[in-house]
């Protein structure tokens, strides 16, 4: 593993310590098993004493990708060890690698290699999700589902999040602002439907009811993302939402940060205004008492 770290990015090199990624010859790892199961190097673990991570933030995985991860497996056997933690006697829990996990059971493995770590829930999921999101295969939905749960769970910032995962603020935030779409919306993303282009498009329609319907047309008429801007930016001026945003626009970077993660976390539309001597309000909207008391409870928080 230490000869590929750096590829880790910051967030799983700085939680996994450097180990020798070269597997153990299985008849020597079974005869040190004792020695070895309790924590660092590399061991054999019998599938039955494995079990899935409970933490795992990839909701899908490609059976296609499985089927080929398996053949290959078959013929080669498991490279790269699994990374698991002891959580009782004789019974460990997947960290990272359950694809590999999974290929390797429906090859018919009953052991696999594997490395020992300590590990709390909080790391856990900290490790878990920084190797999902490394990898390329994630889809926008669940890379943003991920950055979410890091931010809420681990009790992290939107800045250490990239730290975490080897990405700038910005495009952590881009993410997370797919998570503020309706959910068929949503569904369009995670199921390769529409592109990330066509979701930023899509975030520019304030208004739900026509995000939908052009989220509908590009899927009837194979819109490009070029053609949904353009009609996002008439849909805009038709509802008047330029008009309202002239002010919007004048608003120093960190004030218009400001107000798009203060909406984002409210779930709300947030509005600031600003004059020229730096004097102005905040607007947070809410729908009725329940919904206030939800704000406010945030606000609290």
């Amino acid at each position: 593993m230490s000869a590929k770290k750096p590829a880790l990015g910051k967030g799983l090199g700085a939680l996994l310590d450097a180990s020798s990624s070269t597997v153990t010859p299985k008849s020597t790892a079974v005869s040190s098993a004792k020695e070895q199961k309790g924590e660092g190097g590399t061991t054999f673990l019998s599938i039955s004493q494995i079990e899935a991570n409970p933490f795992q933030p990839r909701a899908h995985f490609d059976k296609d990708a499985l089927e080929e991860l398996k053949e290959s497996i078959l013929l080669h056997g498991v490279i790269q060890p699994i990374t698991v933690r002891k959580i009782a006697d004789n019974k460990y829990q997947i960290i990272s690698g359950e694809r590999r996990f999974r290929a390797s059971k429906e090859a018919g493995l009953k052991e696999i290699p594997v490395f020992v770590r300590t590990a709390d829930d909080q790391t856990m999921l900290e490790m878990a999700i920084i190797e999902n999101v490394q990898r390329k295969d994630l889809n926008a939905i669940e890379v943003a589902l991920s950055y979410q749960r890091l931010i809420d769970e681990c009790n992290i910032t939107q800045e250490k999040v990239g730290e975490r995962v080897s990405k700038s603020r910005a495009s952590v935030t881009n993410y997370l602002r797919l998570l503020n779409l309706p959910v068929e919306v949503q569904a369009g993303i995670r199921d390769e439907k529409i592109s990330m282009g066509h979701a930023r498009a899509l975030l520019s329609i304030s208004d739900e009811k026509a995000m939908i319907k052009v989220y509908r047309a590009i899927l009837d008429q194979q819109l490009s993302v070029r053609k949904v801007e353009d009609l996002a930016r008439r849909m805009k001026e038709e509802l008047g939402v330029e008009k309202k945003n002239a002010s919007k626009g004048k608003l120093p970077e960190n004030v218009l940060e400001f107000q798009e993660n203060l909406s984002f976390h409210l779930k709300t539309k947030v509005k600031v205004v600003q004059d020229k001597n730096g004097k102005g309000k905040i607007t947070i909207d809410f729908s009725d008492q329940e919904h206030l008391d939800k704000i406010l409870n945030l606000l609290d928080n």
